[in-house]
């Protein structure tokens, strides 16, 4: 399996840690962001990546190159504009299309200011169990931008802010809202199934596919431990949890 990570974003809420550096390169107990991510994946038996980068994108390739990739096969995508999550993806889906012997074979997309324990076996079984187009990991957790599925653990809308009505795209009786926790599971004929172009979000292409009857599936995460690391206060949780063990 190979991977992306996402790693592209300008980390405004995290200065002034982002004022010299890529939040990929923020550190959480001496070990930056992207260390910790691409230790995550190897242990998944992932050998092949590929980062976007934007942000202090020169910065990013010195410090891979001074650590031999940590023995993983690793390109850059850079972003000379940023493209959001659907956009840079869509940029770098040659990776995952250049060996024509592997089209069937999911990829892991992963963002690098998530720090969770989420099992990526199980996950990845779940995917291909449910012949999944993407599988997306979620959990019961407040958040401003929830997804909504049904019983059947399928994407059928989202919340908007408040006071705005809900974006549904595809009816059940029942839908519950939980929130995405950054982590997904993607079979790549999906990539030649985006139509937007541009600046995107994924989660718009997932709305787009769902609206079709495609089949967007919810992994449920919320026995794993998890955290978001877009604010300072997230980082410095963080590194007590770390000095904890509740993650490595």
């Amino acid at each position: 399996m190979k991977a992306m990570i996402l790693a592209a974003g300008l980390g405004t809420r995290l200065r002034p840690l982002t004022d010299d550096r890529p939040k990929a390169l923020v550190e959480i107990d001496g070990r930056t962001l992207l260390e910790l991510t691409l230790t995550r994946l190897s242990k998944f038996g992932i050998r092949e990546v590929i980062i976007n980068a934007h942000h202090f994108a020169d910065r990013i390739f010195e410090y891979l190159n001074g650590r031999k990739n940590f023995g993983m096969k690793i390109e850059i995508s850079r972003e000379d504009v940023l493209l959001d999550t659907g956009g840079g993806l869509k940029k770098a889906a040659w990776f995952f299309l250049q060996d024509s012997g592997a089209l069937d074979e999911p990829f892991l997309l992963h963002n690098v200011d998530v720090i969770s324990t989420i099992d990526l076996a199980r996950m990845a079984q779940s995917h291909k169990e449910n012949q999944a187009l993407a599988t997306l990991a979620v959990m019961q957790r407040d958040s401003s931008r929830q997804l909504l599925f049904d019983d059947a653990q399928q994407l059928c809308g989202r919340r908007r802010g408040s006071g705005q009505s809900d974006e549904i795209v595809r009816h059940g009786p029942m839908l519950h809202p939980l929130g995405f926790a950054g982590v997904h599971i993607i079979s790549p004929r999906l990539l030649g199934m985006i139509e937007r172009v541009g600046v995107f979000s994924i989660i718009d292409t997932y709305l787009d596919l769902a609206t079709r009857g495609e089949k967007i599936q919810a992994f449920r995460a919320d026995e794993y431990y998890w955290r978001d690391l877009g604010k300072l206060d997230q980082v410095a949780q963080a590194q007590l949890d770390y000095r904890r063990k509740m993650f490595a």
